[in-house]
């Protein structure tokens, strides 16, 4: 019975007995293990004997031996420690003997780096050639370092356009096992592109093809581009431009081959050739949506605007069709879904038919976006400009998408986003490499124009403010008639959304001149809101309130104003209080410079909530460019607006619409639209209610001028009118003789314009072909000036 009892309380307790015996077994391995390591390490302090270290301590040494499994060192030991040993960089030399028993370790110790210096390099700076090289302060000197550290200086002096640099390598012996390495550069002179060749084009001319890539050949404004530097980086990347651009042309199939870059020593530079094959022009042909997973209707998404039918192939259009069918796949639920375009070519009848085949995509999900390099700009900023978030469904197509946007905040000199696998199969971190590049500007200009005279204008700002992507800019202009300072601050994305906000502060001031018989001042400020609708229209939103106001001064004529000018200097300041909003549609292809593309700009304003006066005011400008050859682009203006006084009001003189260049030119500022012809009086112009005026205009290069001097030639037709005078036809029993029809005001001239890194330069002469007998003409139209 005994023993019975004794068997039920084992059984009863065996977890417990288990338990013990359990600690008791690992706090045996744990005293084992200690006792071995302990016996190892005396094994080794007694088989291995460490001569010539310093710095470096013996077990340190000693530690990068394993012996074999007899407790041996054999001749593979020994080769594996010794190869261990000198790829730490620690030791210049390390040999290994056997004495009996025992192995002798020698080790000369490298000296320890305490200064790398660069002498010679003006072009390159110091921290630019630390960030490219190994060596580092207080680290080891490694003279196999050294010299593959001089050959990436000589690849960074590559990248600025030199190779005829040359880079010795000095080290200087300071005592205490402290050297200093300092890199000797010999810069020599740039290697510049001398000229650029295309062969295989003939869609479209040379000229419009060097427009196209970022290498230029060396002219007289490369000192301010450096685009005539050789980069060899630089040259592959047009070459990829080049292509892109031919597909976003029509050219699906066009491929452009490795340029040939040949150095040419009689004229000291590289000559750059381009040889593309540009293969036909297609057109879209049906363009259709195809779904593979259940549930999904492609009907709805057909609906979507998307590449159309008929129109020349754009590849761009195809890479914007995707990633609208993503954002509204994924609206509808399915995160995952990929539309990818399946072409089918027809040689015989020049067309591209694709269809969007939507399938399921692998379920990944992003574990961590990590963003490096960006040393100014915070992380925030580039996360806003993903769709997606760390945790959400992984979309390839919407991190293209935040790579271009990035791109195009201007903020960085790269920007690349890479992927690597996360720590699940399922997982995908995100690699956001960033640099930095220069966001501030400050700019001292001088410029002239028929209209303000001599004006001269200090510009200061950053739009990556303290690298939060704010925009701040500061301007302060003062001329012979005209005076102002204008502070602007505006942030992009608004309290953490798409809406952007700004605001803006202004004082400006214009004397009587020969165009104008008051001196006017105008200041107040303006809150803004801008809603992105698609990629091609956004709506801005805006208040204003400011104060304008009219005073007399000596008219160049010697003559009193018109009563109408009169009474409105009378009346004083007044207030404007006024709501407005502009939508703007854009497809053009390039903002600056277009070739292709409309852009339509419709603005109203309602004036009245609050202040002194109320008027609404409608206006719309649209323009359209269109491509004729390499060399031409055509483009059709058409603008037009209206003003009307509400609430017994009439719209303020200053509100209303004044005639001149900037509707039909080879007239004077206020050379056309309503006039009192009042005698005794300046004649003036006192605006008009309604307007209208159209452009047709043929714009080229100029032949024999690289396309990098920004020189284009124009000659147009302008035609327009102002008219619809709703001011006081009579003042203090004296009735207004005011011109107020609406005569169609004409003319076709040639202008020519000048992007020049310091402003913008333009020169227009037009010949008047109809106009009103009152109407001021100025055939020439000069104005000079980043304003």
């Amino acid at each position: 019975m005994k023993i019975k009892r004794i068997t039920q309380h084992w059984r009863s307790h065996r977890p417990l007995v288990g338990a013990w015996w359990l600690a008791v077994a690992v706090g045996t391995i744990v005293i084992t293990s200690v006792a071995v390591s302990a016996e190892t390490a005396a094994s080794l302090q007694d088989s291995i004997i460490v001569e010539g270290n310093r710095r470096i301590e013996a077990d340190t040494i000693r530690s990068y031996f394993s012996p074999a499994r007899e407790g041996s060192f054999d001749d593979a030991t020994r080769d594996a420690a010794l190869k261990a040993l000198l790829a730490t960089g620690l030791f210049e030399k390390v040999s290994i003997d056997r004495a009996g028993g025992r192995l002798v370790v020698h080790v000369n110790e490298a000296p320890v780096l305490d200064r790398v210096a660069f002498e010679g390099n003006r072009k390159v700076k110091d921290a630019d050639l630390a960030a490219a090289i190994e060596s580092r302060p207080r680290g080891s000197l490694q003279r196999a370092a050294v010299q593959t550290d001089a050959g990436r200086i000589i690849e960074a002096y590559r990248h600025v356009g030199r190779d005829d640099v040359r880079v010795v390598p000095e080290i200087i012996d300071r005592g205490n096992d402290c050297v200093d390495l300092v890199y000797r550069i010999t810069e020599g002179v740039k290697t510049p592109v001398r000229q650029i060749n295309f062969t295989g084009n003939h869609a479209f001319g040379n000229r419009q093809l060097k427009a196209v890539i970022k290498t230029s050949a060396t002219n007289m404004l490369s000192f301010l581009t450096g685009g005539d530097v050789y980069d060899a980086d630089r040259v592959a990347q047009d070459q990829e431009l080049l292509r892109l651009y031919y597909r976003s042309k029509g050219y699906a199939d066009a491929s452009v081959a490795p340029a040939r870059a040949e150095y040419d020593p009689a004229v000291k530079g590289f000559t750059v050739t381009f040889t593309i094959d540009e293969g036909q022009l297609y057109q879209f042909g049906d363009i259709d949506v195809v779904s593979n997973i259940p549930g999904l209707d492609p009907e709805r998404l057909r609906r979507l605007p998307l590449a159309r039918n008929d129109a020349v192939f754009d590849g761009n259009a195809l890479d914007k069709s995707s990633e609208v069918l993503a954002v509204e796949m994924a609206k509808l639920g399915y995160p995952f879904a990929q539309a990818m375009p399946r072409i089918t070519r027809d040689a015989a009848a020049k067309r591209i038919r694709v269809a969007f085949v939507i399938d399921q995509g692998p379920r990944t999900y992003v574990e961590r976006i990590e963003i490096h390099g960006n040393a100014r700009t915070r992380d925030y900023v580039i996360r806003r400009e993903f769709d997606i978030a760390e945790g959400d469904p992984y979309n390839n197509t919407l991190i293209d998408r935040a790579e271009r946007r990035l791109k195009n905040l201007n903020y960085f000199k790269t920007i690349k986003i890479s992927n690597r696998p996360g720590s699940a199969p399922d997982r995908i971190v995100l690699d956001v490499e960033a640099v930095d590049g220069a966001t501030g500007d400050f700019n001292i200009a001088g410029g002239y124009s028929s209209a303000d005279g001599a004006l001269v204008q200090v510009k200061a700002g950053d739009h990556n403010f303290d690298g939060t992507g704010t925009n701040v800019q500061a301007s302060m202009t003062y001329g012979q008639y005209a005076n102002g300072v204008d502070l602007t601050v505006s942030e992009p994305y608004f309290l953490g959304t798409r809406v952007s906000a700004g605001i803006e502060l202004f004082d400006r001031q214009s004397d009587v001149t020969s165009y104008q018989s008051y001196n006017s001042t105008t200041y107040g400020g303006s809150l803004q809101f801008g809603t992105p609708i698609t990629e091609q229209l956004g709506v801005q939103w805006r208040y204003s309130i400011y104060n304008q106001n009219i005073t007399l001064g000596t008219t160049t004529t010697g003559l009193p104003p018109s009563l109408a000018i009169q009474q409105a200097a009378a009346a004083g300041p007044a207030w404007v209080s006024a709501v407005g909003s502009t939508a703007t549609y854009s497809t053009l292809d390039d903002a600056k410079s277009p070739t292709s593309g409309i852009k339509s700009q419709l603005s109203q304003d309602l004036a009245g909530l609050g202040g002194d006066v109320k008027f609404r005011r409608t206006t719309e400008d649209v323009r359209y460019y269109q491509s004729i050859n390499s060399d031409l682009v055509g483009m059709v203006r058409a603008q037009g607006g209206y003003i009307t006084g509400w609430g017994g009001q009439q719209a303020p003189l200053m509100n209303s619409f004044f005639g001149g260049p900037t509707m039909v030119r080879g007239f004077a500022a206020n050379g056309f639209g309503p006039r009192d012809l009042t005698p005794g009086t300046d004649l003036d112009n006192v605006g008009g209610s309604m307007y209208w005026a159209t452009t047709a205009e043929l714009q080229s290069a100029i032949p024999g001028v690289p396309n990098e001097y920004g020189l284009k030639a124009s000659a147009f037709v302008d035609a327009g009118s102002v008219f619809g005078y709703s001011g006081p036809n009579s003042i203090g029993g004296t009735a207004l003789q005011v011109a107020n029809k609406n005569i169609i005001r004409s003319s076709v001239g040639v202008g020519l314009t000048w992007a020049s890194p310091f402003g913008a330069l333009t020169v227009d002469y037009a010949v008047p072909i109809t106009k009103a007998a009152y109407d001021v003409v100025q055939p020439f139209n000069f104005s000079a000036g980043g304003f």
